[in-house]
């Protein structure tokens, strides 16, 4: 009989690999499984090769597959599977299939099958779209994001260059005209626009200066910065929105899969009986009587 421990809690990497082991039935081949599993792409021997063997085997190989064209997949998969048929054949009549070893494998590899579907049945196919979107909703009910400013701005390389544009702005110039005209950053030839920015995005002075600026201002004094001198315009401010829910979909999927699985394990825990068989513990070393005589 093989003994086997169940660990008294799963880690997230752990969880990751247990997932994994089914992750490849959504895989490119999965249609096909799913359509015609039954229908017979080769036979060795006598022995028939379905679409479902190509589509499990996909799965072990999907690193390899992934390196060669699409419509390479069938053909290499076909010829993967029947050189696995060739050698099961070879070893059904070596009698592999009887010795004790070989049979702990298929017990083992039919207890991995079981998890991995049950898994699939349970905790994944347990989680709907109208559950991470109730979650979504929840998380982000409150959602008030950081700060942002919207800026444009004009590079010059002098201090005397940047107090021209101030007063050219105080003047009645058009800011993006003018940094499109003199701005020597790479934003000049789209009127020195920034887009929107939150703090620790800029470098601090230039952060500092816009995040002090009313919408609409610009920049009384020229802000120094290691890139040069700059002249600062805010077009707007606002709050960060909250992300889509195409953004975060999977790892609130993610996060609702790891609670199923902890509710589904405590529940099978809870109604079995799991005994730990601990190593046996080594035999103290005997005591050395070859040492002579005692001195009592």
């Amino acid at each position: 009989m093989m003994t086997r421990t169940l660990a008294a809690t799963m880690t997230r990497a752990a969880f990751a690999v247990a997932f994994g082991a089914f992750a490849g039935l959504a895989g490119p081949l999965a249609p096909a499984f799913a359509q015609e599993p039954d229908e017979v792409v080769a036979t060795v021997d006598g022995s028939e090769i379905t679409q479902a063997d190509i589509a499990f085997a996909s799965q072990d190989f999907s690193e390899q597959l992934s390196q060669v064209p699409p419509t390479q997949w069938r053909k290499i998969l076909t010829d993967v599977v029947v050189d696995m048929q060739l050698m099961a054949n070879a070893a059904r009549e070596m009698g592999v299939q009887d010795e004790a070893d070989f049979q702990r494998q298929v017990e083992f590899l039919t207890m991995r099958a079981l998890r991995n579907a049950y898994l699939a049945r349970e905790v994944e196919g347990k989680i709907t779209e109208e559950q991470v979107k109730a979650a979504y909703d929840e998380e982000f009910a409150d959602f008030e994001g950081e700060e942002e400013r919207r800026a444009r701005h004009i590079l010059l390389e002098s201090e005397d260059e940047a107090k021209a544009v101030i007063a050219a702005l105080a003047d009645g110039a058009d800011f993006a005209e003018l940094a499109k005209e003199k701005s020597t950053g790479p934003s000049g030839p789209n009127g020195g626009d920034l887009g929107y920015f939150t703090k620790g995005r800029m470098v601090e002075a230039f952060e500092d200066a816009a995040f002090a600026l009313e919408v609409g201002a610009v920049s009384e004094e020229p802000v120094q910065t290691q890139f040069g001198w700059h002249v600062i315009k805010v077009e707007d401010a606002r709050k960060q929105a909250a992300p889509e829910l195409d953004a975060v979909r999977d790892r609130i999927r993610q996060e609702l899969l790891r609670a199923r699985y902890g509710e589904v394990m405590a529940q099978l825990k809870e109604a079995a009986e799991i005994e730990i068989v601990e190593p046996a513990a080594e035999a103290a070393p005997a005591a050395d009587d070859a040492g002579g005589e005692s001195k009592d």
